[in-house]
């Protein structure tokens, strides 16, 4: 009788692309990665899909969120194939945690890119001007790459930077908190926008723990770091982007002026999409009276 030999594939990433440091990514590590990896592959490709049944004038959010989606996915591969990081000395916990720390610049280069998408979403549902949007992306930058410059910092001075995006973190909390959900009441969907907006203010509010135990104050390692961070960016993009593509449905596009349409931007004054109304044919022309007979 044959015998059928069924053999699982190693994961031989750190054997072709070696960590080094003191705290660095181990194989359990990485296989955790490659989950988080095949994740976000999955709901870019679900986003994409989806967008073959949205109107082509209400397909905004799903292109937001295939973008963070399939940057995530590159990111995380990057990361679980050991790939864009650097060897950092640490300034805290070195007697228990080491001296250098693989710091991977690849998550934040994804958030360069998430943070934005997650803002950008929420802030056209609310209906703030373009202005409040563009400040609102700016701050979230500013967070980010406070985080960065302070993990690549190898003095106590990138708690500095640390207090610096912190800030930037608590005005984008406060305008999407506050000022948004004001807005969104204007436009009629303030029960969607609080829902979503707590849900993501909830998360961002963890990732300077993340950040302080993690890449900042190197207090538990860089597997306990990825999936700190790993579980709030799966909660953050891929959850928030299933939850505002299927809420989108009972929205007016229009009344929000996000409705594109082979025409352009609609306005919130005619609040109509052209094109799903047939123009009426015009009445034919009454036939013309005969001339008059002139007398002989």
């Amino acid at each position: 009788m044959a015998v059928i030999s069924i053999s699982t594939r190693e994961n031989d990433a750190l054997d072709i692309n070696p960590p080094a440091g003191d705290q660095f990514l181990n194989v359990n590590g990485s296989d955790w990665l490659w989950a988080v990896t095949a994740l976000f592959v999955v709901s870019f490709l679900t986003l994409y899909g989806l967008t073959l049944k949205a109107r082509a004038g209400e397909r905004f959010f799903h292109f937001i969120f295939i973008i963070a989606t399939f940057v995530g996915s590159i990111a995380y591969f990057a990361m679980a194939s050991d790939l864009g990081w650097s060897l950092v000395p640490q300034a805290n916990s070195v007697a228990s945690h080491g001296l250098l720390r693989q710091i991977f610049f690849a998550k934040y280069i994804y958030w360069v890119v998430s943070f934005p998408a997650a803002v950008i979403a929420l802030g056209v549902l609310s209906g703030v001007s373009w202005a409040s949007i563009v400040f609102n992306v700016f701050l979230s930058w500013i967070w980010v790459l406070s985080y960065l410059v302070g993990a690549y910092t190898t003095t106590n001075y990138k708690w500095g930077f640390f207090a610096f995006g912190t800030v930037a973190y608590l005005f984008l909390a406060v305008n999407t908190l506050l000022l948004g959900r004001r807005s969104a009441a204007r436009v009629g969907v303030a029960g969607h926008y609080t829902g979503l907006t707590a849900w993501l203010n909830l998360l961002w509010l963890l990732y300077p723990i993340a950040y302080g135990i993690s890449d900042g104050g190197n207090r538990i390692g860089v597997v306990g770091g990825f999936v700190f961070f790993g579980v709030l960016d799966l909660l953050m993009i891929p959850v928030l982007a299933f939850a505002v593509v299927f809420l989108s449905a009972k929205w007016d596009y229009s009344s929000l002026n996000i409705a594109f349409t082979q025409y352009g931007r609609v306005h919130a004054t005619p609040g109509t999409f052209p094109e799903k109304h047939p123009v009426a044919a015009a009445p034919a022309a009454a036939p013309a009276a005969p001339a008059p007979v002139a007398a002989v």
